[in-house]
């Protein structure tokens, strides 16, 4: 069995991430727009914060060039 890589995805700080500062008049997140691959959403409406489906993340890293608050960072698990 060979041992497992290491693998990155975005994640979001939820104490930075405000979509009402983003976007007042809209609420809409920047960086879900800016998802090529569809993997960031705001599931609960606009003015919500949104959610990283991890598992389908590609590490292209555009969600974290598109927020403003800087609230969405890389993580890495694994060996």
């Amino acid at each position: 069995m060979s041992p497992q890589g290491k693998k990155t995805f975005a994640m979001i700080d939820y104490e930075k991430c405000d979509p009402r500062q983003c976007d007042p008049e809209n609420g809409k997140c920047p960086a879900v727009e800016a998802c090529p691959h569809k993997v960031i959403k705001q599931l609960d409406g606009v003015f919500e914060q949104p959610m990283i489906f991890q598992d389908l993340c590609q590490g292209c890293w555009e969600c974290i060039e598109a927020c403003p608050l800087e609230a969405i960072h890389i993580k890495e698990i694994g060996s």
